[in-house]
């Protein structure tokens, strides 16, 4: 834990700058084919890619930020999907998660929002559609979407909130582009498809986790909310769960209800969280209080171990530092990037 005090303005809070040398810190790791690992061993999954796209956008990395989506247009599958886990070039586990691809709906309009850039959105725009309908295609009749398809093209039949709420942010996102883009070929679907999936994550039993009950992990609990589709009263509950039974004060959210384990990326998904229900003092709080988990260059560890008083693991993810970064923006309103969780991007544009 390290003192922060050359990083605060007059009024104690964080400099801008404070964030853009975690996105310089992301541009370290990219390798010459557009990548970005995720993890210590070079390896990384495209929805921790993606994220980190965004982690680049803010600081206006622009080629570096237009390289990693070059990256998933030449990586993408046949079908629309990237596999689930890759060593740059090299596919190494070949699920494919239904979560994963839809997710550059997002990152594509967070880059048009920072950069304007209409021309570049034209180039990812076929392989965005692919990676929607690759997910909206496997809709059921209720409205869930199974998380993956396995290495063998089977339908794997569990519904995670978690994901579905990722799957649905990133439809809203797709929607704002087709509007940006002026083209209408796939509204209706999509709109018909987020209707459903609204519809689920709203009333959630019985839908989703019935192979394994994830009740106990924070994300759980938030993630319907950085979704974008309830209402104030859902909100609030929620966000009052995740206090009661994950907030460890004075350090951050634990990522399983049951272990001593503080995480940068969940407490950071839990600040965005914070902002959506109004809550921008406690976001203000948490976010101190996590930045605190890194080392003497203030780039984030994965996460704190407070019994063992560790950094556990000494990981240090580029997609935490790209979480850690969009909290303080949707805080602090950083960049014109600033709202792409907060608001109905379909609506806006």
């Amino acid at each position: 834990m390290h003192n922060l005090n050359d990083r605060l303005d007059k009024e104690g809070l964080l400099l801008k700058s404070f964030f853009t040398d975690l996105s310089i810190y992301i541009k370290s790791l990219q390798l010459k084919t557009g990548a970005i690992p995720s993890n210590a061993d070079g390896t990384h999954d495209p929805w921790d890619h993606i994220e980190s796209i965004m982690g680049l956008n803010f600081a206006n990395e622009i080629q570096p930020s237009k390289l990693a989506f070059r990256w998933l247009i030449n990586n993408q599958n046949n079908d629309g999907s990237w596999f689930s886990k890759y060593n740059d070039l090299k596919p190494l586990e070949k699920n494919k998660p239904t979560h994963f691809g839809p997710y550059i709906s997002v990152a594509a309009l967070h880059f048009y929002k920072i950069f304007n850039d209409i021309e570049f959105l034209q180039e990812l725009w076929p392989t965005i559609v692919q990676a929607i309908n690759f997910s909206v295609n496997l809709q059921t009749p209720n409205g869930t979407i199974p998380w993956s398809i396995d290495k063998n093209g089977n339908v794997e039949e569990d519904y995670l909130l978690t994901g579905s709420a990722s799957i649905l942010k990133s439809i809203e996102c797709a929607l704002a582009l087709s509007n940006i883009l002026n083209d209408q070929t796939n509204i209706k679907n999509w709109k018909n498809s987020y209707e459903s999936l609204s519809d689920a994550i709203k009333n959630p039993d019985n839908k989703f986790d019935l192979l394994k009950d994830r009740k106990n992990f924070s994300m759980d609990w938030y993630y319907p909310i950085l979704s974008g589709c309830l209402d104030t009263d859902q909100i609030d509950y929620y966000v009052n769960e995740v206090f009661k039974n994950f907030y460890k004060s004075g350090l951050g959210i634990k990522c399983v209800k049951e272990e001593p384990w503080i995480t940068v990326a969940e407490t950071s998904e839990f600040i965005i969280s914070l902002v959506i229900a109004g809550r921008k003092n406690d976001a203000i709080s948490l976010l101190n209080d996590v930045i605190k988990i890194s080392d003497k260059n203030h780039i984030p560890f994965m996460g704190w171990q407070y019994k063992e008083k560790i950094f556990w693991p000494t990981e240090q993810p580029s997609w935490t530092a790209a979480a850690l970064i969009l909290s303080a923006d949707s805080i602090f309103n950083y960049s014109k990037g600033s709202d792409i969780f907060l608001v109905n991007n379909s609506i806006l544009y």
